[in-house]
């Protein structure tokens, strides 16, 4: 069976809503008949390098925070980016990934109040250093969750994790 990992921030109503429907998706009967998914859900401070290298394709929940991805997500990134084969070229810029998750696929959402492209544009840049494939355009919701984000997020896990189920 294949494994997704959902790590997230979700300290708000809104991100909260947003990781219910992901997970929602994820577990989408459709998706889920014959092969089956195995979904796990993490939150970034407690998802470690054993979860990424277990995990088949990963979708990413992140609040915007002045411009950048959470502190929480961040810190995920930081602690688990070189035990899963990330590199980095010599002047610390994204190298190109043969590390051992490269080519899995992955998805992304965020959440603010103001500006979502600071923030969309660091997990893009530690995920193409990580040599991860994009398999679903990332969501981005500034402003109230409305039942059109919620649709797009079940849309986002049920992808992804029919990208697994093959």
């Amino acid at each position: 069976m294949t494994r997704l990992l959902i790590v997230h921030h979700s300290p708000t109503r809104s991100m909260r809503s947003l990781l219910d429907r992901v997970v929602a998706g994820a577990h989408d009967e459709d998706v889920q008949a014959g092969a089956g998914v195995e979904v796990v859900v993490r939150p970034a401070l407690e998802a470690g390098a054993e979860d990424v290298l277990d995990a088949d394709g990963y979708v990413l929940g992140t609040t915007a925070n002045f411009g950048y991805m959470s502190g929480a997500l961040k810190h995920f990134f930081d602690t688990t980016f070189l035990a899963v084969g990330g590199e980095l070229d010599p002047g610390g810029a994204p190298g190109s990934s043969a590390g051992a998750t490269a080519g899995r696929p992955y998805g992304l959402w965020l959440h603010g109040r103001y500006d979502l492209t600071g923030a969309q544009r660091s997990v893009e840049s530690i995920v193409g250093a990580l040599g991860w494939r994009q398999g679903y355009d990332a969501l981005g919701v500034l402003g109230d969750v409305d039942d059109a984000a919620e649709q797009e997020a079940y849309a986002l896990g049920a992808t992804i994790a029919a990208l697994l189920a093959g």
